[in-house]
């Protein structure tokens, strides 16, 4: 079976879930084509197919367009299909014309699925499968479902219509994508990140340290609820509880923390560790005594997984599906979220408790993801998907 999966660039190092998703199909005797919108690194895992650019210079955009076109005449009768459907859309010449274009690398290819890993990448691409005798599946995860209707409602009406299939990261997820229109009878099927649990070296012992290590892995947006961790780490300094506090991970919102940490006199506690390689971040898991997750919503979280994984106490808020994530009180922590006097009072209380419960807790988390969370679980959810 030949399988086309739709990405806006290769997966880099870090993205766990779809190396070991396409690595997985590939070791059980699937052909894999990944297209992509951007090249800026060479993907060795399998087959990568690009989509032309787009180019500012008019004159050298023109040239181009006359170009891909020239290339799309042996698949003439694709080509006018996909016109076909486009106008029956109501959709006007120079989008359609847009969409041969952007989607040339695509109208070439001869899979059996065509499967948008996020559902965002879909929009403008919605009758391609059609066009070329594939069927089309959608991925439904965090940013595309949460976040991006909100600023384009119906967005996705046309891309429900026509999917063949969709996949959701949780069950959270999914609901969030039948409030947004996807029909109740529409095949799906949910399949949870996973971790490789040959990635974790479990025969470690965290070293004493004279503060406790604190550690929150994601990328600096507000989406991600750091600005509400940073307040409730300032009301546990003033109770005199002392920490360090490291944050992995770039983005936009970095001068409005920094800014924030200077206001809460945290500047002596809290470190932003940057970008990291997954080995190197692994080895802060390992020292970590509590890992934050505290986020405004999740489409699931796969650091978290990571974090369980290496046994480090696990708080999260109640946001998107982090509940399915972590169960209270049993593999970790949730706590209601926005709301940092909470998150505080919880974070000061776990650190005043027998440190066999606290044992007994990071135990329960390890086994669980070990048991239920694994690569091999998921590649097999995969290819029942595909079949």
């Amino acid at each position: 079976m030949k399988i086309g999966i739709v990405l806006a660039k290769a997966p880099s190092y870090s993205e766990t879930f779809f190396n070991s998703k396409i690595k997985g199909l590939i070791d059980n005797g699937y052909d894999v084509t990944l297209f992509v919108r951007e090249t800026k690194q060479t993907y060795s895992a399998c087959k990568v197919v690009s989509a032309p650019k787009i180019h500012r210079n008019i004159v050298l955009q023109i040239f181009k367009t006359i170009w891909v076109f020239f290339k799309l005449l042996p698949y003439l009768k694709r080509v006018l299909k996909f016109f076909k459907l486009e106008k029956s859309n109501q959709r006007n010449f120079s989008s359609i014309l847009k969409n041969v274009y952007t989607n040339s690398h695509i109208i070439k290819a001869n899979i059996d699925w065509l499967h948008f890993g996020f559902a965002t990448l879909a929009l403008g691409s919605e009758h391609v499968s059609k066009a070329i005798g594939a069927k089309m599946a959608v991925s439904c995860r965090g940013y595309d479902m949460d976040v991006y209707p909100l600023k384009h409602p119906n967005c996705y009406d046309l891309v429900w219509k026509l999917v063949d299939k969709v996949h959701a990261i949780s069950n959270y997820m999914l609901s969030r994508a039948y409030k947004i229109g996807l029909p109740a009878d529409k095949p799906k099927k949910i399949i949870y990140p996973a971790i490789n649990p040959k990635l974790f070296d479990l025969n470690y012992t965290r070293s004493k340290k004279d503060r406790i290590l604190l550690t929150t892995i994601a990328r600096l947006h507000w989406i991600k609820g750091i600005d509400y961790t940073i307040e409730a780490l300032g009301i546990l300094k003033t109770e005199g509880v002392d920490f360090e506090y490291q944050i992995i991970g770039e983005g936009i919102e970095f001068e409005a923390l920094r800014y924030t940490i200077h206001e809460l006199d945290l500047e002596d506690n809290v470190r932003f560790i940057g970008k990291l390689t997954h080995k190197e971040t692994i080895k802060i898991l390992a020292e970590t005594d509590i890992y934050i997750q505290y986020s405004i919503s999740e489409g699931f979280c796969n650091a978290v997984l990571e974090a369980q994984a290496m046994q480090c106490l696990c708080v999260v808020s109640d946001g998107g599906a982090l509940p399915e994530n972590i169960i209270n009180n049993k593999t970790g922590f949730v706590v209601p979220k926005r709301k940092p006097e909470l998150l505080a009072s919880t974070l000061k209380e776990i650190m005043s408790q027998d440190e066999k419960v606290l044992h007994h807790i990071k135990q329960n988390a390890a086994h669980r993801v070990f048991e239920s969370f694994t690569v091999e679980q998921q590649i097999k959810a995969f290819i029942e998907f595909y079949e």
